[in-house]
């Protein structure tokens, strides 16, 4: 194999779960579709019925209509009442809001408002409705007492409770009240009433708590007024005490002393004052530097504005013009050059003392600005003393006129409160709104013909459903190979069909003693076909190809196997219970192999009830209680077919006798099977079944091996089970079970594989 084409280890385990996940949808499907299968009557039957019963109470039950009002819970209406502030934010109605005024409109006082409005509670639609037919039974034996009001008025809330209901309509503010009713006017007339009810309860609640805050706050301004005016007089009266004189308001606040007006006055003077003083002192100083530095050009303030100086400047300004221009044409040592910078000499000089002379005027600015500032603030030293001795008289007015400032805080905003309450009681305005009333429905809301009928069909497969589970559930019966794997633990060896009783004796040839006799036979007798039973003894010599003749060929193969290694075979056949087919499996079986050639003997070992001998040899007298007691030689007492060569050692034992497991635990009996063992290939000992009787116990040990017959679909797997554990004997010799009496037909209902039609080539059908 090329390396390209070979899975990764990855590759593998991903195919492995894949497989696994696809094999255990399958074994789910098939197990789904085995229970439909075999309950498919359950579904054939109770969906049926259940569709039935949705079409009765279709064609039985009222028509209801059903009206919608729609109410809008909505807070803008109220904002024009309300005085907002810039900091207010808008919040929106939360979830709980809304289903709080679900709930309301679900109240019953609410539907108690209704009903009085509408007078329902005298309506033989709301009272008397459900209990009509129990007051007709009452009035038969005698006259009943005619109900109270309160008694038809809680009869008839309970039913407005029933016919109303409320939901929200998905995420939005809007709910939806329906109400249903017979009559679609009354449905629509009392969803609207009811959503008008809601609408009337909310004004009332809200006049009501208005009113009630309205004559609280009332109360209480009262108590603010008159604490607000006992704060006011204690302030007055501090003042007087301590000749506290006000004078006013600065900047809108509170009142002034006049001795904190003087010391503001006092110190803004003395700010004026320092300004000025430093402004005088700059100039001064200006002026002392332009002195000290001989600048012809420096500019002063004041010089700007001194004519003196501005004229000599300019004619400073033409001299030096016309100085540089004669330096030009006649030379600087001309004597007109010179004359004109003397000239430029004494306007110098003259500048020079005018700047001093405003020198001297700065000068006595400064002393007098410096004289003022001392005297500003002695003066205001004095105050500021004056002032720190009328404060600490203030420090208790100050909490007194607090105290008071709060009263009158409180007074105003609970006067504005009180306002407000006012004009709210004043208009009649509600956070709900009806957006859509409710008109007159025109078609029925219930009951609904689609969803009731398909309601119908799915309770039907439901319960078909549920039935078939419980019933598979509570199958306690054989019925599939797997079931007898999977519960015991033991190969099923073969299904052997169920036959019908033959209508007519068998078609082979009948033999008489003499016959058989002259036939080589080597017992006195011959086995007899003279009857239907006889007849399924050994249908598998009849019916050769037949699938019930190729389940003992089956069940051959198992034997041989198990004692491969051994010349000859003892093979008991047993059952739980009687009427399995045990012995009719024993027959069919010895008959199966002797027909093949073989050596067989058939011992009738159900000593208690030996239906082989009744129906295999109905005239035998002896038997082998008979042979066990030495009375005959074995050869005497057994019975052999002409056809088959098959010996049969019937049971001939007195009516009613108890000591059979003696019999079959004795040491002659096993000396008899030891003999057998010698003359024959195959030794096959029908026994009786385990549960009435202990016999197959005591002669368990005798045999090589043990096949357990179970009637299909009748004998209960937890009666052989806890037979089978009693028994541990039995258990240990067992090389299999045999399900006998098999359905084929409803087989494949349990096995799907398993069809009759696919396997009739090879039966010859």
């Amino acid at each position: 194999m090329d390396a390209s084409t070979k899975l990764q280890p990855r590759d593998r385990a991903f195919s492995h779960s894949t497989t696994d996940m696809n094999d255990s949808i399958s074994q789910i499907l098939e197990k789904v579709f085995g229970v439909l299968r075999r309950q498919w009557w359950i579904f054939a039957a109770v969906t049926p019925c259940c569709i039935v019963l949705g079409v009765a109470y279709l064609l039985t039950a009222s028509a209801t209509f059903t009206a919608h009002t729609q109410l809008l819970i909505d807070t803008s209406n109220l904002k024009v009442l309300q005085q907002r502030d810039s900091s207010d934010i808008e919040r929106p109605i939360d979830t709980a809001q809304v289903e709080s005024q679900v709930e309301i409109i679900r109240s019953r006082d609410l539907a108690s408002s209704v009903i009085k409005s509408q007078n329902l509670d005298s309506d033989p639609e709301f009272v008397g409705a459900g209990t009509r037919a129990l007051s007709r039974i009452i009035d038969l034996f005698g006259e009943g007492e005619p109900a109270s009001r309160e008694a038809r008025s809680s009869e008839a809330l309970n039913t407005f409770l029933k016919k109303r209901w409320v939901a929200r309509v998905g995420q939005t503010y809007v709910l939806d009240v329906g109400f249903s009713s017979t009559d679609p006017a009354r449905a629509a007339t009392l969803s609207n009433a009811l959503a008008e009810a809601y609408i009337n309860s909310q004004l009332e609640a809200k006049f009501q708590a208005v009113r009630r805050a309205s004559g609280w706050l009332q109360d209480r301004m009262k108590e603010l007024r008159q604490q607000a005016l006992d704060a006011d007089q204690a302030v007055l009266s501090y003042k007087e005490k301590n000749s506290i004189v006000n004078i006013g308001s600065a900047f809108g606040g509170g009142p002034r002393l006049i001795g904190e007006q003087q010391i503001e006055e006092l110190n803004t003077q003395l700010s004026n004052a320092r300004a000025a003083a430093a402004e005088a002192n700059a100039r001064l100083a200006r002026i002392d530097e332009v002195l000290k530095q001989d600048i012809p050009d420096a500019t002063v303030t004041d010089t700007l504005r001194n004519e003196v100086i501005t004229r000599l400047r300019n004619n400073y300004l033409d001299l030096a013009a016309r100085e540089a221009t004669w330096s030009t044409q006649y030379g600087p040592e001309h004597q007109a050059v010179v004359s004109l910078r003397t000239q430029m000499l004494e306007i110098r000089k003259s500048i020079r003392d005018e700047l001093g002379r405003i020198a001297q005027s700065y000068k006595s600015d400064a002393e007098i600005a410096n004289t003022r500032i001392d005297g500003l603030e002695k003066s205001l030293e004095r105050l500021i003393s004056n002032s720190q001795a009328v404060n600490r008289d203030r420090l208790g007015l100050k909490d007194l006129e607090s105290r008071a400032q709060a009263y009158h805080t409180i007074y105003d905003t609970f006067l504005k409160r009180y306002t407000e309450a006012i004009q709210q009681q004043s208009f009649p305005i509600t956070e709900s709104r009806i957006i859509s009333t409710a008109e007159i429905p025109t078609r029925k809301s219930s009951p609904n013909t689609i969803i009731v009928l398909a309601l119908s069909t799915i309770l039907g497969l439901m319960l078909s459903a549920v039935a078939s589970v419980v019933r598979e559930s509570t199958d306690r019966v054989l019925r599939t190979t797997d079931q007898v794997e999977s519960f015991f633990n033991v190969a099923c060896l073969a299904k052997v069909p169920a036959l019908p009783l033959l209508a007519s004796p068998s078609r082979r040839p009948q033999f008489s003693i003499e016959q058989a006799r002259r036939s080589s036979a080597v017992g006195p007798q011959h086995l007899r076909t003279i009857s239907n039973q006889t007849a399924l003894m050994r249908n598998v010599i009849d019916d050769p190809l037949s699938a019930f003749a190729e389940a003992f060929r089956s069940i051959k193969v198992a034997v041989d196997m198990d004692s491969f290694d051994q010349r000859s075979r003892v093979v008991g056949i047993t059952s739980a219970l009687p009427a399995e087919g045990k012995s009719t499996i024993s027959s069919n079986f010895a008959q199966a192999i002797a027909f093949a050639g073989k050596r067989v003997i058939l011992i009738d070992g159900d000593l208690r009830n030996p239906s082989l001998t009744r129906t295999l040899a109905p005239d035998a007298e002896v038997g082998v209680l008979q042979v066990l007691q030495g009375s005959l030689s074995l050869d005497q007492a057994l019975h052999h077919d002409p056809e088959t060569g098959l010996a049969f050692l019937p049971a001939i034992v007195p009516p009613r006798h108890a000591r059979s497991n003696e019999i079959l635990a004795s040491a002659g009996f096993a000396q008899m099977i030891r003999q057998l063992r010698e003359s024959y290939d195959y030794v096959i000992v029908d026994f009786s079944p385990i549960a009435p009787i202990v016999d197959v116990r005591a002669a368990a040990h005798l045999v090589d091996s043990l096949l357990f017959v179970v009637e299909w679909a009748q004998t209960n797997k937890n009666l052989i089970l806890q037979e089978l554990r009693a028994a541990p004997e039995v258990s240990e010799k067992m090389l299999g079970m045999i399900l006998n009496k098999v359905n084929m037909k409803a087989l494949s209902r349990f096995e799907s594989h398993y069809a009759g039609s696919y396997f009739a080539q090879y039966y010859g059908q």
